[in-house]
């Protein structure tokens, strides 16, 4: 039994040791850690699912971005303990939180991460596309939500 909380800061100790467990060791180097410095994530939509032990099973966290001059979230990371994965807790979290995002008022979720993967839940690759948060241009892979999963209406 796993139980859906939103992360809290007492939260960020276990949930930072969870991303340093599922991804390779130089993450924060990554051009899409470059877009969160210094902008804190999106209260509400930053979920974690606690297993039966109350240990941090799985999480997800958001960032507000721009994109083209329009407010963007910037989905990630998310990741699921290796001994849980396989379990649907990934999906679950994805869902759970576009559902969210939705009921926010947000229009537009982007991220850079792995096509095969996301695009089960609507993302689709937006080519061409730069991501800017000042000062420094970046360039990203960004999947724009489709239309069908009634999340996102495409703006080229």
């Amino acid at each position: 039994m796993y139980e859906l909380c939103p992360e809290t800061p007492a939260d960020t100790p276990e949930v930072e040791a969870l991303y340093d467990l599922c991804f390779a060791p130089g993450r924060t180097a990554l051009s899409s850690y470059r877009l969160r410095d210094g902008v804190p994530p999106v209260p509400g939509l930053c979920l974690v699912l606690r297993n039966g032990d109350d240990a941090v099973i799985a999480a997800i966290r958001y960032w507000p971005v721009e994109v083209g001059g329009h407010p963007v979230l910037l989905l990630g990371p998310v990741a699921v303990h290796p001994t849980a994965q396989g379990e649907g807790l990934g999906g679950y979290l994805m869902r759970e939180s576009l559902g969210r995002a939705r009921e926010m008022g947000w229009a537009r979720v982007m991220l850079v991460g792995d096509a095969p993967y996301y695009s089960r839940f609507g993302f689709s690759k937006l080519s061409g596309s730069k991501c800017r948060r000042p000062p420094t241009p970046i360039g990203c892979w960004v999947w724009n939500f489709s239309r069908r999963a009634g999340l996102m209406s495409p703006e080229r």
